[in-house]
């Protein structure tokens, strides 16, 4: 199921022009939306300055990002595994993006990304961490900065999909499932029986 929300502030414009982008055809099985009221001005639970302390590079690009490293996190956090040429494809059409390195193995340990229209709506795709770095911050400092740039943008309705069992990491940050009985729908092949 599909769900919306808005965030409850104003939020600033931007001059930003994004293309439009396609989403991934596949979907985990629940989704939550957010519907934030964090202040303008920030502060997040890990300072980029703390990270570094702690041996990790913040990266917003996929610039260095090695794809099969990436590929091999999602498979350890139970997603399946992807061609490389299609993530490269995926992260072509993102509209935002953050990961954490390890900066003595230069691994990825963590990542999301956002697509969207630019303006009015984002969702949030692919949040992993890997399992050897759970638990020490990784993936809210990721999803911090990820709700703040896409805030940044003006863009008022931020969702993204989850599984049930990790629902708890997201609903400190904001997120919450069917915002106000709102609820949505996503498109499922299924195969019919034939008769």
């Amino acid at each position: 199921m599909l769900l919306r929300g808005a965030i409850s502030r104003p939020l600033t414009s931007s001059a930003a022009v994004r293309l439009p982008t396609t989403a991934p055809a596949a979907a985990l099985p629940q989704n939550v939306a957010v519907s934030s009221s964090q202040p303008s001005s920030v502060t997040f639970s890990i300072s980029e300055k703390d990270l570094e302390s702690r041996g990790f590079v913040l990266r917003r690009t996929a610039e260095d990002l090695d794809l099969d490293q990436l590929n091999s996190v999602f498979l350890a956090v139970g997603f399946p595994r992807r061609d490389p040429a299609k993530i490269r494809i995926a992260l072509e059409n993102t509209d935002a993006m953050l990961w954490i390195e390890h900066a003595k193995t230069k691994k990825a340990v963590a990542f999301a990304r956002a697509t969207g229209d630019g303006v009015f709506n984002a969702i949030i795709w692919d949040v992993v961490v890997d399992p050897s770095y759970q638990g020490i911050g990784l993936g809210k400092a990721v999803m911090e900065r990820l709700i703040q740039e896409l805030q940044e943008k003006g863009i008022s309705n931020i969702a993204l999909y989850s599984e049930p069992r990790v629902l708890g990491f997201y609903r400190p940050l904001g997120f919450v499932a069917d915002p106000d009985g709102i609820r949505g729908m996503v498109y499922s092949r299924k195969n019919k029986k034939k008769k």
